[in-house]
């Protein structure tokens, strides 16, 4: 879990970070989150890769939940074993489908938000998600890495177990979406990591290089 190529760095050496291209199915962080539907009953995309590499348990214990709760409403998350994925648990997570209204910035938020907190009162100290909606539901990749990215930081910021969080971008170029989004949200004092750390092959970025490139301009 040591591949990144950005990472930021928060107190008490909690980490985030944003790594691609990646197949999350094959992430070995504690747990990885789903991008599910309503039904939990598995999909396309993220979903269905999921349930396809982690088997018959997932679902079976998704059947369960449903059981208990009819359907996973969005922006709320529930937990299962991986199944035979690597990982040990999954959180599945409904995002919004995207409309443009400021209720889906609010769901989304949720997501990440209700996903951390169960993982963190699950002892899970390590998690990986995907870019939540921005496949078939339409949510466009920047807006949604201005919502996740202060989301996740906030939220991590808080945790009492969970310490390391991982971005898994499906492709090169949502990677870069979400990393140049980070490093603005930097720039701008959104967010306030104590540092932000680029892979060996780029260059390290931290407060005071960024202040000496802006008066540099």
């Amino acid at each position: 879990m040591n591949d990144f190529t950005m990472r930021l760095v928060l107190a008490d050496n909690k980490r985030f970070d944003l790594f691609g291209p990646a197949d999350i199915t094959k992430e070995t962080t504690d747990a990885i989150v789903n991008a599910a539907n309503s039904s939990l009953l598995g999909g396309g995309g993220v979903d269905g890769a999921i349930h396809r590499a982690g088997g018959p348990a997932i679902l079976e214990e998704c059947k369960r939940i449903v059981a208990e709760i009819h359907n996973l409403p969005q922006g709320k998350a529930v937990l299962t074993s991986g199944g035979r994925l690597p990982t040990k648990y999954v959180v599945h997570t409904v995002g919004p489908v995207y409309f443009g209204k400021k209720s889906d910035a609010q769901v989304l938020a949720s997501c990440y938000r209700e996903s951390i907190r169960v993982a963190d009162e699950h002892g899970i100290r390590t998690i990986a998600f995907p870019a939540i909606s921005t496949g078939a539901f339409g949510y466009p990749l920047k807006e949604a890495a201005l919502i996740a990215i202060p989301e996740t930081l906030k939220c991590l910021a808080t945790t009492t177990h969970l310490a390391h969080i991982r971005f898994a971008m499906f492709d090169q170029h949502s990677l870069r979406v979400y990393t140049n989004v980070a490093e603005r949200l930097y720039k701008s004092g959104t967010i306030r990591p104590l540092q932000i750390e680029r892979a060996p092959h780029e260059k390290e970025i931290d407060g005071r290089e960024l202040e000496d490139e802006q008066n540099s301009r």
